[in-house]
């Protein structure tokens, strides 16, 4: 049995979406000083530094990236671990990144290690949301919203240029 795949955005539009998502973190963020991208292990690290990158290119704010280290593939999660102290993020808007939004249990443990620490904003962007949301997490930031069926499966790819792009299973 063969999986059909589906590209559903290339790499200029990828790289679209994030310029925009981009945007509208500077939009929405344009009075601070400093952002904190938190990127989920994997593509959501990879995208919060390309998010980064392009926040750098167009406006005046600092966008520090930090990597959420989780097991996406865990039910439960025994511990988050985060590649920086809490002083960094402490004060400050920060904007947790995924790849794909689908039921939230992913970001539903990335948010853990901020609920504690006084912030100025905590907010979620991805280039992905599949809306089959079982925890009562939304994204602020979307790239792209897909329906699908539960049987899909979305594939995120930022880290190979050559394939970049987003595709459906």
């Amino acid at each position: 049995m063969t999986s059909e795949i589906t590209q559903i955005l290339t790499r200029v539009q990828v790289e679209q979406k994030i310029r925009r998502i981009a945007f509208e973190i500077y939009e929405n963020n344009f009075e601070q000083s400093e952002v904190i991208l938190a990127g989920v292990s994997g593509e959501g690290y990879v995208l919060a530094q390309r998010l980064a990158d392009v926040l750098q290119q167009i406006a005046p704010l600092k966008a520090t990236v930090m990597k959420i280290m989780l097991d996406k593939t865990l039910r439960q999660q025994p511990s988050i671990h985060l590649d920086g102290a809490e002083t960094v993020f402490t004060g400050k808007s920060v904007i947790v990144v995924d790849d794909v939004l689908n039921s939230g249990r992913t970001l539903a443990f990335a948010l853990q290690p901020f609920l504690n620490v006084p912030l100025t904003s905590l907010k979620v962007a991805v280039i992905v949301d599949r809306d089959h949301k079982r925890y009562p997490v939304a994204a602020d930031y979307i790239g792209y919203k897909l329906s699908t069926t539960l049987t899909e499966h979305v594939e995120v790819i930022l880290s190979d240029q050559e394939r970049m792009g987003v595709y459906l299973r």
